[in-house]
């Protein structure tokens, strides 16, 4: 049995289809990325897995048990971090691993002795006895995970776990995710950032208006991709002509405003070629970069429109 499969998963607010459809492995050990937009679907589908959101239709299974029949045995089997988990400010981090530990039914000693441990390995142990209102970003969501670990659980649902975060506190939580991944535990990772995905995944699906639009390695579905993205920056009244001389060398992708995005079908040494006929056009060249194929690409290529910078809204679950 996978630790998370699900079929013809939906979930609909009123006439709004938050999650349309989706079938989904995720296999035992692995760390798995599910990215997309705000919007797209991904925090209603970690909460229909997580049995805080009853599905519209379709069937999942956690840990082996099933989401809806049997929805107290996932919830003894998974840790849960999600982006907007409410923590008690006038708490300290102590108090609050040690209060998770109860709600699990864990031994006062024994959620005494696990609590030291965790604390120590997301470097809280300085701070287990301040009050949580004090703690920057990063403590919070490293509190996060150590609150999501008190049970030992067997997945580990991650739902944006670095967003806002710093760089250094970024990089930081990655080290402890690849850590619990190494120990046997399997992660359920959803996520915007690109690089994200790319560090830890070693499969991912992309989700885009409730249904996954791809899936797979992203070394495999970036090579399927191919050539490298010219992206060009050229004044606004010249975009169409930068975009018809472009168009010799390869396919026009998705592009962000202002710019115009070419897959090069030569690819690097195609580069100087396509300067020199912007050049000779009187194409005025304000920024160039070359790169190499991304999960930005493939979500591109999926949808027609880049992934990054995506701010639209996910519908607003219903009370009750």
């Amino acid at each position: 049995m996978n630790p998370i499969e699900a079929e013809g998963l939906v979930r609909r607010f009123g006439e709004i289809v938050a999650v349309d459809g989706v079938d989904l492995v995720v296999e035992q050990g692995e760390i798995f990325g599910f990215l997309g937009p705000n919007g797209a679907g991904k925090s209603t589908l970690v909460r229909m897995l997580t049995t805080l959101l009853r599905p519209t239709a379709g069937t999942a299974r956690v840990a082996g048990y099933d989401v809806v029949a049997e929805a107290g045995s996932v919830r003894r089997s998974i840790g849960v971090a999600l982006q907007d988990a409410a923590i008690d400010p006038l708490m300290t981090g102590r108090e609050l691993v040690r209060l998770q530990a109860v709600l699990h039914g864990i031994s006062r000693a024994e959620a005494d002795k696990r609590g030291e441990v965790l604390l120590a390995r997301v470097g809280l142990t300085g701070a287990a006895d301040r009050r949580v209102g004090t703690y920057s970003g990063g403590m919070r969501r490293r509190l996060d995970l150590a609150l999501a670990l008190v049970h030992e659980p067997t997945v580990l649902f991650l739902d944006e776990p670095t967003t806002g975060l710093d760089p250094t506190s970024r990089v930081s939580l990655w080290e402890e995710v690849r850590r619990l991944n190494g120990e046997g535990t399997t992660v359920f990772l959803t996520t915007q950032y690109l690089e994200e995905a790319d560090e830890l995944a070693g499969r991912i699906a992309i989700i885009d208006g409730g249904k996954i639009v791809r899936e797979g390695n992203p070394a495999v579905l970036k090579a399927a991709v191919g050539a490298h993205t010219l992206v060009v920056t050229v004044p606004a009244a010249q975009e169409r002509q930068a975009t018809d001389v472009l168009r010799t060398f390869g396919e026009e992708r998705a592009a962000k405003p202002g710019s115009v995005t070419i897959g090069l079908t030569d690819g690097p040494a195609a580069l100087s070629g396509a300067l020199r006929s912007l050049e000779d056009a009187g194409v005025t060249v304000e920024h160039v970069e070359l790169d190499a194929p991304s999960l930005d690409d493939v979500f591109a290529d999926a949808t027609g429109r880049r992934l990054e910078g995506a701010d639209a809204g996910e519908p607003v679950e219903e009370a009750g």
